[in-house]
């Protein structure tokens, strides 16, 4: 469900922008248009949908006019041309008084420099909002307190914004947000002022919170490992103009155009992409059959794994013919979930940086389970080449205002040769053809090689 709806959005600064627009909408560019008119094109015809409870991050590099527009959601600025729904309300067509108390219910902000007020304590810089809205003192810094505590400061209601280091005045800032209780949180360059580990640790803490409270979070930033590692969605600007909208997949694997391809060009994408990314379906599905049918199926479909889950679709285990074939020869009576051996299994939402030791070091395709035991798929080692070393190009057909399927244009690498790396295969049952070790990121060889 859509909570904020971004609809043709148009804005131009200078002394009369509706003149500009008429020529922008006929067709002239950013650059022409300063030099003609001297007016300026912010940002043109964006159109964004951003879902209740997800992280949207909105990118671009100085001058892209992502400020600009995270600005139009609380109506710091107004638009020249387009209209801004929040669950379904015109925040245009709002007054005054409604205004004001939109801006205090329903959206917070965390800006790049904090903006805290430097004579006020840290327990009064995150009630400040509370105290905007009329609520009492008592019940005010009840809630900033709780807020604190949950952004790591406790004990340091009583200090003043210039005892803290940066990162510690962020986190007064971020609860000062949250206090609130606002259903929207507007982050605008929130980390870029921070030092390198204290940003990552700030943007654990916020995934965090958001898996606590579920709040809907727009995030402005100008990094890509930041977007690619918090956002849910991201969305790429360029001189004002939407590049593409998708998942961190989408944008990695189906770049809209040039520029987006060279945004993601030296990116990790083992660090990045997840499993579910190159999970399919098992060739072999086994369920209530007895031994012998199970064997009888296996021996059938020429496979020399079968997977067995349970009625209601949990995965129990694994299977190979001889295991089978010993069951059955032995005494006694077991059940094809007995024989199951459960081995190891990945999860959907882990990075394939993080499986790629154990499918490489596993004799079959590993299973994926999900949070419920369900059995989801299976990752085949060749399945994991084919997405790192994808030759991804731009891909034409994606529409900028909306999500592209993770789909890359492939191009095969050569089969590898193990030993003339030095590396040697860890199972030669996967045949010379298919692909190998020889494809992990150096890193990651080393360490399995280790």
């Amino acid at each position: 469900m859509s909570l904020i709806e971004v609809k043709n959005v148009t804005k131009i600064f200078g002394t009369d922008p509706q003149s500009a627009l008429t020529k922008v909408k006929a067709g002239m560019g950013k650059t022409e248009l300063l030099a003609e008119t001297g007016h300026t094109l912010g940002i043109h015809n964006v159109s964004l949908s951003i879902g209740q409870g997800e992280i949207f991050v909105i990118m671009g590099l100085s001058g892209s006019g992502k400020s600009t527009l995270i600005r139009h959601f609380n109506r710091l600025i107004d638009p020249t041309d387009g209209q801004i729904l929040v669950d379904g309300d015109d925040v245009l067509s709002l007054g005054q008084k409604e205004l004001e108390h939109f801006r205090r219910k329903r959206m917070s902000m965390v800006f790049q420099r904090f903006g805290l007020f430097p004579h006020r304590t840290v327990l009064d810089n995150v009630a400040y909002g509370l105290e905007v809205q009329g609520v009492g003192e008592t019940e005010r810094h009840e809630k900033a307190n709780q807020w604190i505590e949950t952004v790591g400061l406790a004990g340091y209601g009583d200090q003043y914004p210039s005892q803290l280091s940066g990162g510690m005045q962020q986190r007064v800032g971020l609860a000062r947000a949250l206090a609130t209780d606002a259903d929207i949180l507007l982050m605008d360059e929130a980390f870029s002022a921070l030092d390198p580990l204290i940003r990552s640790q700030m943007q654990d803490q916020l995934v965090e919170l958001q898996d606590q409270f579920q709040k809907t979070i727009v995030f402005i930033t100008h990094d890509l490992d930041e977007a690619l590692k918090i956002g849910d969605k991201i969305a790429i600007l360029k001189d004002g103009v939407l590049s593409q909208v998708g998942t961190p997949a989408d944008i990695l694997m189906n770049p809209a155009d040039d520029y987006v391809a060279e945004f993601v060009r030296d990116v990790n994408r083992a660090r990045v992409l997840t499993v579910d990314v190159v999970a399919k379906p098992p060739k072999l599905r086994l369920s209530s059959e007895t031994l012998d049918k199970a064997l009888g199926a296996m021996r059938r479909s020429g496979e020399d794994v079968g997977y067995v889950v349970s009625s209601s679709g949990a995965y129990v285990g694994h299977v190979t013919e001889d295991a089978l074939e010993g069951a059955i020869a032995s005494p006694g009576d077991p059940s094809l979930s007995e024989v199951a051996d459960a081995g190891d299994v990945v999860t959907a939402d882990s990075s394939i940086e993080q499986v790629l030791p154990k499918v490489l070091d596993t004799d079959h395709p590993v299973p994926v389970v999900g949070p419920d035991g369900s059995f989801d798929g299976v990752v085949y080692p060749d399945a994991l080449g084919e997405v790192l070393y994808a030759d991804v190009q731009v891909d034409e057909g994606v529409d900028a205002q909306a999500d592209a399927p993770v789909q890359a244009k492939k191009k095969t690498p050569e089969p590898v040769d193990a030993l003339a790396g030095g590396f040697a295969p860890p199972h030669p049952g996967w045949g010379s053809k298919e692909l190998r070790c020889g494809l992990c990121p150096g890193s990651l060889r080393q360490r399995y090689d280790a």
